[in-house]
């Protein structure tokens, strides 16, 4: 369960070198993208001063839940855009729809997006935009997505899901599972076996 006020970015086509741009992709370490995500639009590209006009300088918004207009992480297929998202705090973005590969990236770095349905979507912006004291619910295993009254479901991958309610990568999803494949190898060997 992500439980948690939500920052407004009612923007459509967000692409990922606006979420995080390319000249920050050096790093192959996860850590420290979250002081540049959304760069050119929260600093002043001359002064290099934070531009007040932006929300995430907003000091009246704050949270885990960033809320996102239409088609979000569109653009070129770095995983460095969720890199830069969880890097900074976020653990879910909402929108009314996700690029693909921006998707799995997200998922595989632990970033749940939330895909809700425009009605819903425009609903919550209005809503934390005025009240950004607002909290709101996302419960992975229930799959909603909750707000005031309104409570919408979302779809996510079983697989996923098991992932994201667990803190596991893919790896780590395989080392829960050991028994069960140390059960099946020994099985299959004894049928092996058995056949010569």
């Amino acid at each position: 369960m992500i439980q948690s006020r939500a920052i407004p970015l009612p923007v459509e086509n967000i692409d990922t070198d606006q979420i995080i741009p390319a000249r920050f992709l050096k790093s192959i370490d996860k850590k420290g993208f979250g002081e540049n995500l959304f760069r050119d639009w929260r600093y002043d590209v001359h002064t290099n001063e934070p531009n007040p006009d932006f929300v995430l300088n907003n000091p009246k918004y704050s949270g885990e839940i960033l809320v996102a207009g239409n088609n979000f992480g569109c653009g070129s297929s770095r995983e460095h855009a969720a890199w830069a998202l969880t890097d900074y705090g976020f653990k879910a973005v909402i929108s009314s729809f996700f690029a693909d590969i921006f998707k799995g990236n997200a998922l595989n770095n632990g970033l749940l997006p939330v895909k809700v349905s425009e009605r819903f979507l425009k609903e919550i912006l209005n809503d934390i935009t005025e009240n950004p004291e607002k909290e709101i619910f996302v419960d992975v295993e229930k799959q909603t997505v909750s707000f005031g009254d309104l409570s919408e479901y979302f779809e996510i991958d079983p697989y996923k899901k098991i992932c994201l309610m667990n803190g596991y990568d893919d790896i780590d999803f395989l080392i829960s599972r050991k028994k069960v494949i140390q059960e099946f190898e020994l099985k299959t060997q004894k049928i092996y076996e058995n056949k010569f």
